[in-house]
């Protein structure tokens, strides 16, 4: 036999015993908070059309999804993100609906990356969705139950960042960027490449006092005083706004009590292009990422035919499971099974305690007795 189909390929890994009994006991309590909002379940296709998460639905870029074809040559890819799918979904079935509604998943994404730097290609991901609501205390909903999931979980030590990218955007059409600009502008603050920015702006011919703007978005973070900080950097009235908006949300979390938990972040944007508004990331220590991610995505349902505002989070269970071990957190998982050992005489007796143990909701193995022989060996 070939060793080396005993081996997962690169960024997928096996989970078994003990381990993936806890990732089962973590996802049970964040499917139960998020369902006592109201979160009704939602299962999509693992794959989809490849336009679903093409580069105009601003998704994963089209290298890191694993593409294939279908017998009719339609191209397919595995989900890199349940966001766009749940969109689809929504748009196909509830085209008429003008009540908010409320969906909740769990499931397993894909992404071809070549720069792992330690995750995974296939990770489990869980989540909220909230669509047609596009009010402030639909951002303090999503905001308040992730801290609350966290909270559930045994997570003591974290910190949701919350940002807005149309503070970004207003000073970007305040400066006159076009759309490629901004694009690529994005791609090198979020990827905390400021000599990379800042080249591009002076190559672009960027006005000195927007450019200097533009590169202080990064220092705009830590408590509501950045928010006052960052008003005063800005006179378009989408950036205010934006700003006015992350002050009316933290009111609202204040009403929910979980204000200890919150931070604010000018400076961060998403490699999500279709998020349009309020974003979220939620840190811990003893990992290098965001263990949540989301935010609200307007216009992306648009995309699939239904006018509709929608706001979400995403879970990464991996990631969490990290931070949960790594912080010395105690999952404690269901009872073990009782071991009944039997004979071919005791067969019927050993048989018949465990239907018992069994109806009563408990768990029972059955299994052969070893003999001394057996035992010495």
């Amino acid at each position: 036999m070939d060793k080396k189909l005993l081996h997962t390929p690169e960024g997928v890994r096996d989970i078994y015993g003990e381990e993936y009994a806890k990732k089962l006991m973590v996802e049970t309590w964040i499917l139960d908070k998020i369902r006592c909002y109201g979160y009704e379940d939602i299962q999509t296709p693992t794959f989809e059309f490849f336009d679903v998460f093409s580069k105009e639905v601003g998704t994963t870029p089209s290298r890191e999804l694993y593409k294939f074809f279908d017998k009719e040559g339609e191209t397919l890819v595995l989900r890199p993100d349940f966001t766009p799918s749940i969109a689809r979904c929504a748009a196909k079935y509830f085209m008429d609906e003008n009540v908010p509604i409320r969906f909740c998943y769990a499931g397993n994404t894909f992404t071809n990356t070549n720069s792992l730097q330690g995750k995974l290609k296939e990770v489990t991901q869980m989540g909220a969705e909230l669509i047609g609501d596009a009010s402030v205390e639909a951002d303090a909903e999503l905001a308040a139950l992730i801290i609350e999931t966290l909270l559930d979980t045994g997570i003591r030590d974290f910190q949701l960042s919350i940002g807005n990218v149309e503070y970004f955007k207003g000073i970007c059409m305040e400066a006159g960027l076009d759309e490629d600009t901004e694009l690529e502008l994005r791609e090198y603050i979020s990827g905390k490449n400021y000599f990379g920015a800042e080249e591009l702006l002076i190559d672009r011919n960027i006005k000195p006092e927007f450019r200097e703007v533009l590169l202080k978005v990064t220092d705009l973070f830590g408590s509501m005083d950045a928010l006052a900080q960052a008003k005063s950097f800005v006179h378009n009235s989408c950036s205010l706004s934006a700003v006015e908006r992350l002050e009316r949300l933290y009111e609202a979390l204040c009403l929910y009590g979980v204000e200890k938990y919150v931070s604010f972040d000018l400076g961060m944007l998403s490699r999500y292009n279709y998020y349009t508004g309020v974003i979220f990331k939620a840190y811990t220590y003893g990992v290098g990422d965001a263990i949540v991610t989301g935010g609200r995505y307007d216009t992306l349902l648009g995309r699939f035919g239904k006018e509709a505002p929608a706001i979400g989070f995403m879970i990464v269970i991996d990631d969490l499971m990290s931070a949960l071990s790594r912080q010395n957190i105690s999952v404690h998982t269901p009872q073990r099974a009782e071991l009944i050992e039997y004979t071919s005489e005791n067969y019927k007796e050993a048989l018949k305690a465990a239907g018992k143990l069994r109806k009563e909701g408990k768990k029972a193995v059955l299994c052969p007795q070893k003999t001394k022989e057996e035992v010495v060996l």
